[in-house]
């Protein structure tokens, strides 16, 4: 079986063309010719001697992810399925915005970690991505979309956020040599700064990444409490919030940015309700005596029908907001974007053989707690 090179990073392209008697600078040029260029077929890579083609042709390959599925947004939002063999789909996510243009990358096809909020935790597990699968996403965006949207050449996504299908710190021997992928000049030069990677709190990789590569790291929060965040993060009852927030403050001794960002997904009647606020932001200003260097990310809840959950009124979401801001901590509401392709936060769920029976678990730990309270009065339309 001939190697993919989209499994490499350059280090690990150095000592493959080093097993073909070649020097490191021909993988730099191999290197920039896929990650740079988008090519895939060896014979385009006109500065290469005729000789590595050669070898090149016999032993290696460059090979994507088969595209199942495209679906073009309203907003501009595209969103990818792709084929990881064996009934299993994973999603991408292209988020056009003004000044910037984010890819929302996968890295397990489906997860095991079971948010109740998650649409995608709801399928269950199947497997980890290799660092091939994972770039794959980006390899293909990045030059669909230069042609898609006529760049010229230009870059044309500036930042990548892993938050797409899976739990990536739990797949993190595939994930780092993808970072240093996504980072090197030689591949995409992308910032530390504008790379993140999102968890729902994995305790002992955090501390991991911050030693191996540091980028920008958000964290699943979704809750003030361990007695409610056990209920929609089952794996807070491994890593309850104080070893997550001492983690977290242990990463910024070495993250790119000065702050962790803190994903909160507003559900209603659930995590909404002002004493919430009031409690998260006592949490976030005093944990261990000097609190966390933060920014809060109130998320609106991407109703599905298996979650039993609802999404929090406009009106609450705002109000939750202006209880943090008025404490002194930096807050956004985010954006939805996708709705209509099923691309926004929560939403990807690629056809994923569950061989967790995910269903049943939930289903024999749901409680009443996460059941939305009935409507007030007050509600807003």
């Amino acid at each position: 079986m001939t190697a993919n090179l989209l499994d490499f990073d350059l280090e690990g392209l150095a000592t493959f063309c080093a097993g073909l008697g070649e020097k490191r600078f021909r993988a730099t040029q191999l290197f920039r010719w896929i990650h740079q260029k988008g090519a895939s077929r060896f014979g385009e890579m006109t500065d290469l001697a005729r000789s590595l083609r050669e070898k090149l042709e016999g032993s290696a390959r460059i090979e994507g992810l088969p595209l199942i599925s495209q679906h073009i947004s309203s907003d501009g939002t595209i969103k990818w399925l792709f084929d990881v063999g064996d009934g299993n789909a994973v999603e991408s996510v292209f988020i056009p915005e003004a000044d910037r243009g984010t890819l929302c990358v996968s890295s397990q096809a489906g997860c095991a970690v079971g948010c109740r909020f998650c649409s995608t935790g709801h399928q269950g597990f199947s497997r980890n991505l290799s660092s091939g699968e994972i770039l794959a996403q980006l390899w293909f965006a990045e030059h669909f979309l230069r042609g898609h949207l006529k760049t010229d050449g230009e870059r044309v996504i500036s930042n990548v956020v892993m938050m797409g299908m899976g739990e990536p710190l739990q797949n993190y021997g595939a994930l780092v040599p993808a970072l240093k992928v996504m980072l090197d000049d030689h591949g995409y030069g992308l910032s530390r700064r504008r790379v993140t990677v999102s968890t729902s709190g994995v305790v002992p990789m955090i501390d991991r990444l911050g030693e191996d590569c540091p980028v920008a790291l958000a964290v699943s929060l979704h809750a003030p409490n361990d007695e409610l965040r056990d209920k929609l993060i089952p794996l807070n009852r491994k890593y309850p919030i104080a070893e997550l927030l001492d983690a977290c403050n242990r990463y910024l001794e070495h993250a790119p940015r000065d702050f962790i960002t803190f994903e909160y997904c507003m559900l209603d009647g659930v995590n909404d309700l002002p004493q919430h606020a009031h409690e998260l932001a006592r949490l976030v200003q005093t944990h261990g005596g000097r609190g966390v260097s933060c920014k809060l990310n109130l998320i609106p809840f991407n109703p599905f029908p298996a979650s039993g959950l609802l999404r929090s009124p406009q009106h609450r979401v705002q109000a939750f907001a202006k209880i943090l801001s008025d404490a002194g901590i930096v807050t956004t509401v985010r954006k939805t974007r996708g709705d209509d392709i099923d691309a926004a936060c929560g939403q990807l769920a690629g056809d994923v053989k569950d061989r967790t029976r995910v269903d049943r678990r939930i289903a024999q730990q749901r409680t009443v707690m996460l059941r939305p309270v009935p409507a007030d009065t007050t509600r807003e339309a």
